[in-house]
């Protein structure tokens, strides 16, 4: 356990390591999924719940979601019923601070006549509530306590609600796939959708890529993921899982950067700001909620989508699977003008689960390098990165426009100035927008969330022997490569 955050963590871990052996060892997994549950809790005690039986229901169901196919258009962040029910379910109640005062204004404001006063103290009848929190903004002595579900507490974009049932729902559209309810629900009752069997069927299917050639597109924010072994060594352990090779998506944030800096000479003085769009959660975000102002976003595709793009103008029969800590990419390759681009996303904690069901020892892999980004588009992978990137393009581009940046750092920023710049009081002309405190390296499906050093990923960067994206991008043949995105 002790290269594991929690017990959430490791259960996801070890549900994806237990399909994995399956997959490979040919069994028919809807079959297996009693097995798979009855081999992960073993009994004959309960581990965190109140018995086996519901244990291995749940275990049931998170095997059913890296198992079954998602439906056309469906979100990625699922609940899990069967293990939403531990959290408090009574979100006001009155503390030992209550004075039982004259005024009883918790009782007069109260829309349901939820509160009465019995021998000088307030009562709250929790099956008549509803929560709005009134008798909480009018107690003088803020006697009533408000306990917000973490699921709540950790979804800005206000799109998790509490059914009559008392469970968590997710309103999908108001969902941007962030992943923050997934990594902070305490019991593991929201997950990402896995398509660790999709890729494991890509590569099977590709025999030995002699049908087709199935690459790994690594996210930049590998440098600050397995921190024991070199990122060289990972992409080895990647190679001997079965990809053909392993791509470097810093390589796209390359292209990224030159186009957007073009974009943002060419339209900034029409647009007056523009905001970058490597995010698809920050980008979702504001197309939820402020789609008048879509047009301020940056029209070129994610770096993700940028290295696919070039690697199928070359190789128009590859396969390619992303590797990276976002959730919300697994929901970009389904966008309608996305489609086909990238076959599946795979998130660093499910590269693991395969990796140990293969027992693939990446601290004994010799070293494989990846392709040479530059240091700047390595950057991507953290705060403030993007904007160093497309700055640094501008000027060995000899573009010189005026770039006045403003660092979202975590989607509270975003929100906050995406507020700003609706009301038209933008201090500068140039968002960069990350979903992610840090950016990607705090990404929700990272291995690790806890304090990140960003300045592993400044020392990834400066391992490259390419200084400038300009000179990295120039082994692919750009002109014939769309960079445009239609929202």
């Amino acid at each position: 356990m002790s290269k594991f955050e929690s017990n959430v963590q490791y259960t996801k871990y070890l549900v994806n390591k237990e399909v994995t052996k399956r997959f490979l060892a040919g069994e028919n997994l809807n079959e297996a999924i009693n097995d798979i549950a009855e081999t992960i809790i073993p009994g004959p005690k309960p581990i965190t719940r109140c018995c086996i039986y519901k244990e291995r229901h749940i275990i049931g169901d998170r095997a059913r979601l890296v198992i079954e196919p998602i439906k056309e258009g469906e979100n990625v962040i699922k609940i899990i019923r069967s293990a939403c029910d531990e959290c408090p379910v009574d979100r006001f109640t009155v503390t030992e601070a209550c004075r039982g005062c004259l005024a009883h204004k918790c009782h007069d404001v109260c829309p349901k006549g939820a509160i009465t006063i019995v021998n000088h103290r307030a009562y709250i009848n929790h099956e008549i509530c509803i929560e709005c929190g009134k008798c909480h903004d009018v107690c003088p002595f803020g006697a009533i306590s408000d306990v917000l579900r973490p699921c709540l507490c950790s979804c800005e974009a206000k799109a998790i609600v509490i059914n009559e049932d008392k469970t968590a729902y997710i309103d999908d559209k108001k969902c941007i796939q962030c992943g923050a309810c997934v990594y902070n629900c305490p019991f593991g009752a929201i997950v990402d959708k896995s398509y660790v069997v999709n890729v494991l069927d890509l590569i099977k299917r590709a025999e030995k890529n002699t049908k087709y050639k199935v690459y790994a597109l690594v996210a930049p924010a590998i440098s600050s993921q397995f921190t024991d072994v070199s990122v060289d060594q990972v992409i080895t352990g990647i190679k001997k899982i079965g990809f053909f090779g392993a791509v470097e998506v810093a390589l796209g944030a390359d292209i990224v950067s030159c186009h957007e800096a073009k974009e943002f000479s060419e339209t900034i003085e029409e647009r007056k700001w523009m905001t970058t769009s490597c995010c698809p959660a920050f980008v979702k975000y504001i197309k939820n909620n402020y789609p008048e102002l879509m047009s301020h976003v940056s029209g070129t595709v994610s770096p993700m989508i940028a290295i696919a793009r070039a690697i199928k103008s070359v190789e128009p029969d590859a396969k390619l699977v992303f590797i990276g800590p976002c959730t919300a990419k697994k929901m970009e390759i389904n966008e309608d003008d996305l489609k086909g681009d990238i076959d599946f996303v795979i998130t660093f904690e499910e590269l693991r689960a395969i990796l140990d069901a293969m027992e693939i020892d990446i601290a004994k892999c010799e070293e494989t390098s990846l392709n040479e980004a530059s240091l700047y588009g390595r950057l991507f992978a953290r705060s403030g990165g993007v904007t160093e990137a497309v700055k640094h393009a501008n000027e060995n581009m000899g573009i010189n426009a005026d770039i006045k940046p403003i660092k979202c750092d975590g989607i509270s920023d975003v929100i906050k100035m995406i507020k700003v710049a609706s009301l038209g009081k933008l201090p500068g002309n140039f968002i960069e927008g990350m979903a992610c405190k840090c950016g990607c390296i705090g990404g929700a499906a990272s291995i690790s969330h806890g304090p990140k050093d960003l300045n592993n990923v400044d020392k990834y960067g400066k391992l490259s022997k390419e200084e400038s994206s300009v000179e990295a991008i120039k082994v692919f043949d750009l002109e014939k490569v769309n960079l445009e995105r239609k929202y």
